[in-house]
C-alpha cells in the first residue's frame, strides 16, 4: 500500500535512484542498500515485467523506503503502479490524458518535459515539479540554468545521462533540487548481489547537494 509523502519527492534526497530490475528478488536487498546509504526514495521503472512485483516487495518489506514507479507512459501504467503500492509516479513526458490519469490516482507525480514550451504547459496546469528528460541530450545543466530566470516557479529532477561526475553541475542550480541516476545500481553489482557496493555508491550520492535543496 502506498504511503503519504512527508515532503516533495524532489526534497527526499539529492539523487533519485532510477532502478531497472529483471528479477523482483533483487528489489528488497537493492532498496535496503540504497536506504542504508542515505537515499530513501527509489524509482523502479516499469520497463521490465518484474517491476510491479519489485515495487510491491519494497513497499511491503522496506518501510523506510519511499518507492515510486518510473517510465509511466499511460493510464494503464498509472493503474499498475498504484496497484503495486507505488508512493509516487514519474513519466518521461506528458500528455493531457496521462496528466489526467496521474492526477486521478491521488499520488504525487513528476511529469517529463524537455522544452520551455512543455514546462509552460505544465505550469498552466498547476504542475510545478517536473522531470527534465532526457537531461544531457536536451541541453544539460546550461539549459536548466537558462530556465531559472523566466520560469522561476518550476523545479526539476534532471534525469537522462546524468552521472556521478555531472550530477554536481545540476545540483548547483537553484531550480534543481535533485537528479535521477541509474549509476547507483551497476548491472554487474546487481548480478553479483554486491549490495555493499550499492550502499557505498548511495552514500556518495547522498552527500551531494546544492542551493536547490532546502
Amino acid at each position: 500500500m502506498s504511503r503519504p509523502l512527508p515532503v516533495s519527492v524532489l526534497d527526499l534526497a539529492p539523487v533519485l535512484p532510477v532502478v531497472v530490475l529483471d528479477d523482483a528478488a533483487d528489489a528488497v536487498p537493492a532498496a535496503r542498500a540504497l536506504v542504508a546509504g542515505g537515499l530513501r526514495a527509489v524509482e523502479v521503472t516499469l520497463r521490465t515485467p518484474a517491476a510491479p512485483d519489485a515495487i510491491r516487495a519494497i513497499a511491503a518489506e522496506v518501510p523506510e523506503a519511499v518507492v515510486g514507479a518510473g517510465t509511466v507512459v499511460g493510464a494503464a501504467g498509472v493503474a499498475t503502479a498504484a496497484g503495486a503500492g507505488a508512493s509516487f509516479l514519474v513519466s518521461p513526458g506528458s500528455t493531457p490524458g496521462l496528466l489526467e490519469a496521474m492526477r486521478a490516482s491521488g499520488l504525487p507525480f513528476l511529469p517529463g518535459a524537455s522544452t520551455a514550451s512543455e514546462v509552460l504547459a505544465l505550469l498552466e496546469q498547476g504542475v510545478r515539479e517536473v522531470k527534465f528528460f532526457p537531461a544531457e541530450a536536451a541541453g544539460g545543466a546550461p539549459y536548466l540554468a537558462s530556465l531559472a530566470g523566466p520560469l522561476p516557479g518550476a523545479r526539476f529532477c534532471a534525469t537522462g545521462g546524468v552521472t556521478a561526475a555531472t550530477a554536481p553541475r545540476y545540483l548547483a542550480l537553484p531550480n534543481v533540487p535533485c537528479v535521477g541516476g541509474s549509476w547507483l545500481l551497476p548491472p554487474d553489482a546487481v548480478a553479483a548481489g554486491d549490495w555493499a557496493r550499492v550502499e557505498v555508491l548511495a552514500r556518495r550520492a547522498a552527500a551531494l547537494g546544492g542551493p536547490g535543496r532546502p
